[in-house]
């Protein structure tokens, strides 16, 4: 069956007070089942992961035949214009990664207003009084376990390369605003300190924007500073701020060698690891976003087909990769070829 995808023009509307509700399974019409319509709505249609996921809700909607609509929205405006656009035509509901967690009580007051159903994915809501919203079904990775994951096999490469615990330090790229990104940080930092690794030697540094350049700015601070560090672990909410890291020490002089840098997602490292020559970045805990895409579409199509709604809270783990494994595995998961 052929699926047919629709670009919207985005519009700038107002926002709407009220909260989403479960509704009936989807009504047939002619003596068939009406189409259905998703849409799948992201902050950052650039990013690979992003796009990845993308990939995964189109695998679900060539399995199960509805038509999957696909929108970026970078900024509060766009998230609500694109709801409003999805309702004018006729779609039955959407899986969204917001831009911005707070915007969760108005993104859920606009899909009550127009009968939407809404699963997050990736980052949860919060509501007004800082708590994350339990009434909006979610589906993303366990923060902190993944975060302690990345800090465990810090600690495992810092043996094994053998690395004097007292010159070394641990580089950690924080982004505090976002619960999810310190649930990271916070595991990673909880993980070492627990294999044994001194608190004192522990280095928070904060970035401003989650990228390259961002982390870059933030590590180069840090390292400025600690310049007695001979050996450097390097973690952050993503593997964009572990590679803004690892240049940073780059450009301070310091060998691949002398740095353990493990990312987030796996996605967005690829062409790091395929370099002809191993470099500060280590590895990643490679969340699958095609497996996130398709099992947030699945479930949203199930909940408008079936009236079968989805679990309130689902958590994935990660996949540890490195250059050893990282082309194996992304193939096994389809996000290479």
């Amino acid at each position: 069956m052929m699926i047919r995808y629709t670009l919207i023009p985005l519009v700038v509307l107002g926002l709407a007070v009220s909260s989403c509700t479960k509704s009936a399974p989807r009504s047939k019409a002619n003596g068939g089942a009406a189409k259905v319509k998703i849409g799948f709505l992201v902050k950052q249609p650039e990013e690979p992961w992003f796009q990845f996921e993308w990939k995964g809700a189109d695998q679900a909607a060539a399995k199960y035949g509805f038509e999957l609509i696909k929108l970026g929205v970078p900024d509060g405006e766009r998230v609500i214009a694109a709801i409003n656009n999805l309702a004018a035509m006729r779609a039955d509901g959407f899986v969204i990664c917001t831009p911005d967690v707070r915007l969760g009580p108005a993104i859920a007051s606009q899909a009550r207003q127009h009968n939407l159903k809404v699963i997050a994915v990736d980052d949860q809501f919060v509501a007004a009084d800082g708590r994350f919203m339990t009434d909006v079904p979610y589906l993303g990775m366990s923060a902190s376990k993944i975060g302690e994951a990345v800090g465990a096999e810090l600690f495992r490469e810092l043996q094994a390369r053998q690395w004097p615990i007292a010159e070394t330090g641990a580089c950690v790229v924080t982004f505090e605003q976002l619960d999810t990104a310190r649930q990271r940080t916070d595991g990673a930092i909880a993980a070492l300190q627990a294999a044994g690794f001194p608190a004192a030697q522990v280095y928070k540094t904060p970035q401003k924007t989650t990228d390259v350049p961002g982390s870059f700015e933030a590590a180069n601070v840090l390292l400025t500073q600690k310049l007695a560090v001979k050996h450097w672990l390097i973690c952050a909410l993503n593997d964009s701020g572990v590679l803004g890291a690892v240049r940073a020490a780059e450009g301070r002089g310091f060998r691949a060698e002398d740095v353990i840098g493990i990312g987030i997602n796996g996605t967005d490292c690829i062409d790091e690891l395929r370099k002809p020559r191993p470099t500060g970045f280590h590895g990643s805990m490679l969340v699958s976003a095609p497996g996130e895409g398709f099992r947030t579409a699945e479930l949203l199509y199930r909940w408008v087909a079936d009236g079968m709604p989805p679990p309130p809270d689902t958590r994935t783990t990660g996949i540890f990769i490195t250059r050893a494994n990282f082309e194996e595995v992304l193939r096994r998961e389809g996000i290479i070829e």
